[in-house]
């Protein structure tokens, strides 16, 4: 399989990031990808760095779109055009009202495969996601395609072992993170790196899987917030294959779904779980 990931800055129009998504989807297909992924928020403005009232006030704002709608119209066009499939990074997804971060999957004819809403919401300096999103009620899932079977998990699911192997319990070969993630102004980096805290937890999903994993970050300013860019492909065994630079960027890799499998059966992690010792992971702290 050969994933192309679009890193890209966005402005204030939905319109012209559309446009430009679309473009760089088309200059991923041209280099030989044959799955795309976008950014999450990607027709938006990063907006939840501000702190807002509710998701309900938030209905009426121009940064919301429903499905199918603006986006997923043009998402839906532009994988039938190039014959890739499209992880639609994310939207502001207005669904009976109530709002989501939810990312579209579209197959190589511009179908759409289903949807993923962002399970965890982070609350934090410049993060105030909780002000404008539900919770996502889709749970966990992969979709198939004609390349392999896939997954998206959004940005702060990253954090979460229990949503990668979720999905890898559900067959997903190929897991990616759509993300907006970078450094806020006046915050310090006390723990650590966070970016290569970021890269490093979604490398453990993949060795812990055998899965390829793939994160997609936006870049550039915003606001009090400088998006690191990043994006980056690891094999099944948590080996780095391309990374990006801090600018856009359309990032190309090919990689081998068979080594996931010879992982998998080799270390046999799913043969020696022990679903009846984990019962702690299920209760509330």
């Amino acid at each position: 399989m050969t994933i192309g990931l679009v890193q890209m800055g966005m402005v204030e129009s939905m319109d012209r990031n559309l446009e430009h998504a679309v473009s760089l989807v088309e200059k991923a297909s041209i280099k030989g990808a044959q799955v795309v992924c976008l950014p999450e928020l990607f027709a938006t403005p990063y907006f939840p760095q501000r702190e807002g009232s509710s998701p309900k006030d938030m209905r009426e704002s121009d940064l919301v779109d429903t499905i199918p709608g603006r986006a997923t119209n043009a998402l839906s066009s532009a994988a039938k055009e190039n014959s890739v499939v499209i992880i639609g990074g994310s939207i502001y997804e207005l669904a009976k009202g109530r709002l989501f971060n939810t990312s579209v999957i579209f197959d190589a004819d511009g179908r759409e495969l289903g949807r993923y809403r962002k399970t965890h919401i982070p609350h934090d300096e410049n993060f105030f996601e909780q002000h404008y999103f539900d919770k996502g009620d889709t749970g966990f899932r992969a979709f198939d395609t004609e390349l392999g079977r896939i997954a998206v998990l959004i940005c702060y699911d990253q954090w979460f072992p229990e949503a990668a192997r979720a999905v890898a319990l559900d067959g997903a070969e190929v897991v990616f993170y759509p993300t907006a993630i970078g450094t806020a102004k006046g915050i310090r980096q006390k723990e650590g790196n966070w970016q290569r805290a970021w890269e490093n937890v979604m490398r453990g999903h993949a060795i812990a899987n055998g899965m390829v994993v793939c994160g997609v970050n936006r870049c550039g300013r915003e606001g009090d917030m400088t998006f690191w860019g990043g994006s980056f492909v690891c094999d099944a065994f948590g080996k780095t294959m391309r990374r990006a630079g801090r600018k856009e960027e359309v990032l190309v890799s090919k990689v081998d779904l068979d080594h996931g499998r010879e992982v998998r059966e080799g270390w046999r992690f799913f043969d020696n779980r022990r679903p009846e010792c984990y019962h702690r992971l299920v209760e509330r702290s």
